[in-house]
């Protein structure tokens, strides 16, 4: 008879095996100050924070605050049952016209988290029988709904076209799948190329849109996300958008088949109405003529051009998203507790959230950063590696 292992022992031994390498993921209780800011406190003291996905401010705008009181007033905190029974109220309804309304599909589907949209989409949408091809660095998300599917999986790799089109000759996938924005490196996927290939082999492309929505008006060169490119648009609402949820877009034949089919929608509470009030407000501000985007896209031009100026070389990223790539998984945690000792707060990711060989700083730049705190964050970084090579 085999001996039965502890869990208590296998808890113990995968937990101390991720610390000897420096990959131990711990979380922090923070504490936001007031206002319209990016700071906030740990222990009693102050940070500047450079790690937000809260690109254009959102989560602190008076017009989403007001949406939120008085969404809770008028629907309560909670939504109370799963979207089938009787979770589903004018409020979610209103979200979901709205975003087909700027993207020009046909209906949407709103989850509670954008790894819930993805994860149910995938494995509910695919099965065994189906041949998937996605890029190399799509999200944790789409990898896991895809495996869970069963359907066969090819990935192309990163944001070259070639690869994908010789996948696309030699599988003839159901569908193609990519990011429109890299969450952890910070680059545009090729978005017309991948429409035009699939359009002529009649595969489906589904775009993971979860950086990109909300911002489109802070990037040059830069093709929003809608129905013209992609059959599927997944957006998420805890990025630009500033607040919490999901939604996926498409064609009404698919919306209905997963209200029918997608046990991650139908088994789950749904998102409380006064949250889809706030997803609302931010999706008619991000499409405004307000001022954050203009703001955001100063910050990254501003940042860039100070990193050159001192010698920090970045990737080539026009986006929020600002990786400084390092390496060493040892110097990147060194150089992110420098950070943390002059009051900055910056990301070190690591394996096996990016390859190995390739741990980084991710850096993110947002419409509430002044060119002050901007400088004050390259001083510091120019320190921090400075350090860190001495220490090498």
């Amino acid at each position: 008879m085999l001996q039965k292992h502890s869990l208590s022992d296998k808890i113990a031994k995968q937990q101390a095996e991720l610390n000897y390498a420096g990959l131990l993921r711990r979380r922090q209780a923070l504490s936001p100050t007031e206002g319209e800011s990016v700071d906030f406190s740990l222990n009693g003291r102050h940070y500047l924070n450079f790690s937000s996905n809260d690109y254009l401010g959102l989560s602190q705008a008076p017009q989403l605050l007001d949406s939120l009181n008085s969404g809770a007033k008028k629907y309560g905190v909670g939504s109370g049952s799963s979207p089938l029974v009787t979770g589903y109220s004018e409020a979610h309804a209103s979200l979901e016209r709205a975003l087909c309304q700027v993207t020009g599909h046909e209906s949407g589907l709103l989850f509670c988290s954008g790894f819930s949209a993805n994860s149910a989409l995938m494995k509910t949408l695919f099965g065994h029988g189906d041949t998937v091809i996605a890029d190399k660095l799509v999200h944790a998300s789409i990898i896991d709904g895809l495996t869970d599917s069963k359907a066969t999986f090819k990935r192309f790799l990163h944001n070259d076209m070639q690869s994908a089109d010789r996948l696309i000759a030699k599988y003839s996938p159901q569908a193609v799948i990519t990011e429109s924005i890299f969450s952890m490196d910070g680059d545009m996927a090729p978005l017309e190329a991948l429409s035009s290939s699939c359009k002529r082999d009649n595969t489906w492309l589904i775009v993971d849109d979860a950086h990109g929505f909300g911002i489109q008006a802070a990037l040059d060169n830069y093709v929003p996300v809608s129905a013209e490119l992609a059959d599927v648009q997944v957006v998420t609402f805890g990025k630009a958008l500033g607040c919490q949820g999901a939604a996926i877009l498409g064609n009404q034949a698919l919306i209905d088949f997963l209200v029918a089919n997608a046990r991650d929608y139908i088994y789950s509470t749904a998102l409380s109405p006064a949250n889809a009030c706030v997803a609302l407000a931010a999706v008619e501000l991000a499409q405004s003529s307000d001022t954050r985007a203009l703001t955001l896209a100063d910050n990254i031009e501003y940042f860039k051009r100070a990193c050159s100026q001192a010698n920090i070389t970045l990737t080539e990223s026009m986006t929020p998203i600002q990786p400084l790539i390092i390496g060493d998984v040892d110097k990147t945690v060194s150089v992110a507790q420098q950070l943390k000792e002059s009051g900055i707060w910056v990301g070190a990711i690591r394996p096996p959230t990016v390859p190995k060989g390739s741990a980084r700083l991710r850096i993110t730049i947002t419409a509430l950063h002044t060119h002050d705190e901007i400088d004050r964050l390259v001083s510091a970084l120019t320190l921090a590696l400075g350090v860190a090579s001495d220490q090498a």
